[in-house]
């Protein structure tokens, strides 16, 4: 399966785009500002979530149309359409992302039913170096390409847990506080045991892969309070006094951090080169694409990723593509760098809010 007749209307710079003629690895070109970026974040919005750029709404409708913008796309199997994907905003309902799946309104969390969609941006770059709340947020995208329902545990969690704190601040009883807590620990637990999965499952696909020419992460899940549902329900009644002082919840999974090293040095990513740093993503990048194409069809989108590594990890980089089952979205400023694919990918020139294929 891949994705075909992808459109875009009134879509940030792109006023009426549409990508026909699709491959397994599809590259667009052009220079600084083109929209090349903004086409990957379209295909990024045919998942749950706030796509890669994690960008308000009100940033995406094109200054020349009406305050709205429409993305389509068709899932093609064996060169027939199995399924036609849209995100759009209405102009009268700016705040609000709608969906349908073959003509019928549906929710967002649906779209991840049928695609698993993975990036890596140059915005990306500093996650090592980033706050623990950012590597939480990269979990939480990762760990939904393989497990559709984790978005829905992370939204019903963080209502619950600020319902509990509102409830400490008010000083209410304990029945209140009782049934509360019985939701932050059943979605909290749910939300810990898929972060731990995908860390082992990572891990596993880390250490079959190569270990050259792209550093490889170790990585180490660090849980902020007990995994276990009934562990986390009785430790947050324990620490209720503690947590009214605090004025929030000092236990559970939003106090998760990812520990990140790189393989054979053992030191830590933070402090790693920046090249290193780099090698890691696409490391974890392209172990997760692996995983995330098993059970639907995986889209991958590498902005800007080839054109800081040397010929040996470019080639490298191409030939892991290649064998993958993820169709692959690239972005250059030139065609140069992306000369041992010319002839296999989809090429379009992008200018000015438009594509012309190649």
């Amino acid at each position: 399966m891949a994705l075909d007749r992808i459109a875009l209307s009134h879509f940030r710079n792109h006023r009426q785009t549409e990508l026909r003629g699709t491959a397994q690895l599809n590259l667009l070109w052009g220079e600084n500002g083109a929209g090349k970026t903004n086409i990957l974040e379209a295909i990024s919005l045919l998942a749950p979530g706030r796509g890669l750029r994690r960008a308000p709404l009100s940033d995406l409708p094109g200054q020349q149309g009406e305050g709205g913008f429409q993305i389509g796309a068709s899932l093609i199997e064996q060169g027939h359409e199995s399924a036609r994907l849209g995100t759009y905003v209405e102009a009268d309902r700016p705040g609000r992302r709608l969906v349908r799946i073959n003509g019928a309104e549906t929710s967002a969390q649906s779209l991840s039913e049928w695609l698993a969609i993975g990036w890596l941006t140059p915005a990306m770059d500093g996650l090592f170096m980033d706050s623990a709340g950012a590597r939480r947020r990269y979990l939480d995208r990762l760990a939904l390409a393989l497990r559709p329902d984790h978005a829905r545990h992370v939204s019903r969690y963080e209502t619950a847990l600020r319902e509990r704190n509102k409830l400490l601040e008010e000083n209410r009883e304990a029945t209140w506080l009782d049934a509360i807590e019985a939701q932050v620990a059943e979605y909290g637990a749910a939300i810990s045991a898929n972060r731990a999965e995908l860390v082992a499952t990572l891990t596993d696909e880390l250490t079959a892969l190569p270990d050259a020419p792209f550093a490889k992460p170790n990585l180490t899940y660090l849980p902020g309070g007990p995994a276990g549902r009934e562990e986390l329900r009785a430790e947050l009644a324990r620490t209720r006094g503690r947590d009214r002082a605090a004025g929030r919840t000092l236990t559970g999974p939003h106090r998760d951090e990812l520990d990140v090293v790189m393989t054979g040095s053992g030191q830590a990513a933070a402090s790693c080169s920046t090249g290193e740093q780099k090698a890691m993503l696409i490391a974890l990048t392209l172990a997760h694409a692996v995983l995330a194409a098993e059970g639907r069809p995986g889209v991958l989108l590498l902005d800007e990723v080839a054109a800081h590594l040397d010929p040996v990890r470019r080639a490298a980089l191409f030939e892991r593509l290649r064998m993958g089952k993820a169709q692959v979205w690239l972005t250059g400023t030139e065609a140069g760098p992306f000369e041992d694919i010319l002839e296999e990918a989809a090429v379009w020139l992008v200018s000015g809010g438009t594509v012309e294929r190649v």
